[in-house]
């Protein structure tokens, strides 16, 4: 028993080494890359649709003010009237609107939300992005051949923030001791 299962461990891990060797890790990361750019594009939709979503839902929220404040102006000419009646239906059909306006403020709120949380997801999923590109790119020269001649473009360099204030201090510092 003990040897079958020496066996087997044998022939898996000659197995797991095949296929190791079978799967080029370069060409997995180009397509991790393909994968990721276009989820990255799907969310980078979303997200226009969202902010264009939002943009109607404000100008419906606009178009409900405005109704209210005119069904504001009706109520005091038909209480000035002593039109019971015509008075009591259109403060329902003002409930009506204020609970529908209340409704498309809930809307907006979340639709907010879930664009903030979404700009941030982007932003996160642009820097690992431009972090794989770059690994992709050093892989891509370390296993060329160096006799080659590179003839290609510099990479495009990822730079944060953070990076530019600091050179800026220095350099601003550099220039202040002079």
């Amino acid at each position: 028993m003990a040897l079958i299962n020496r066996l087997t461990r044998l022939f898996r891990a000659d197995m797991h080494a095949v296929l190791d060797r079978i799967e080029e890790p370069d060409l997995l990361l180009k397509q991790a890359i393909r994968e990721m750019e276009a989820a990255f594009a799907g969310d980078e939709q979303r997200s226009r649709l969202l902010k264009h979503e939002l943009t109607q839902l404000s100008g419906r929220l606009q178009t409900c003010n405005n109704k209210l404040a005119g069904m504001d102006e009706e109520l005091d000419i038909c209480f000035q009237s002593d039109q019971e009646e015509l008075t009591k239906n259109l403060i329902r059909k003002k409930l009506e609107l204020v609970r529908f306006t209340d409704q498309l403020e809930l809307r907006r709120n979340s639709l907010q939300q879930t664009l903030v949380d979404l700009t941030q997801r982007l932003n996160e999923n642009r820097t690992q992005l431009e972090s794989l590109r770059q690994k992709a790119q050093l892989l891509a020269v370390d296993s060329s051949d160096s006799s080659e001649s590179d003839v290609r473009e510099p990479a495009a360099i990822h730079i944060d923030e953070a990076d530019v204030e600091i050179a800026f201090l220095r350099e601003k510092q550099r220039r202040s001791r002079s």
